[in-house]
Parts: C-alpha cells; structure tokens; sequence
C-alpha cells in the first residue's frame, strides 16, 4: 500500500490529471456497454471500448494540462524579465 501511494506522489500534475480522466472514461465507457441493450457485453466490446475511450480520454486531458503548465511557466518567466528589467 506504502509503494502505490509513493508512486502516486512521484507523478507530476499533468500524468496525474491524464490517469485520473482515462480511468473515468473507462468507467463511463464499462457503464454505458451494460445499459445500452443493442450493444452485446462481450469481452472484446468491453476491451476494445474501454481502451478506445480510455486512451482518447487520458491523452487529450494530459496534453490540454500539459500545456497549462507550460503557459503558467511561460507567463511566470516573463513576469521575472519584466521585474529585473
């Protein structure tokens, strides 16, 4: 338990943000498979499904903080330029 909680503490904020929107998306994924009664519950819908949603949910959601990052460092730099100078 003490090794998965340090592994979690040793992800930066983006990859934190990314797993925790890929999960969400699988469980949305997962839950809409079991209500829809057109689609069938097999394992390939579940696993195809879940890593389809899983992977657009997490890439697209790390890449968008990713980026805050990266402006809030680059607005963080160019407020110590303006204050030097």
């Amino acid at each position: 338990m003490a090794s998965s909680k340090n592994v979690w503490q040793r992800l930066d904020g983006p990859l934190k943000i990314g797993l925790s929107f890929a999960i969400l998306g699988i469980i949305l994924t997962i839950i809409g498979i079991f209500r829809d009664p057109t689609t069938p519950v097999t394992a390939w819908s579940l696993g195809v499904g879940s890593l389809i949603s899983g992977l657009v949910w997490g890439v697209v959601s790390w890449a968008i903080a990713t980026a805050a990052v990266e402006v809030e460092d680059d607005v963080q730099q160019a407020q110590q330029e303006t204050d030097e100078s």
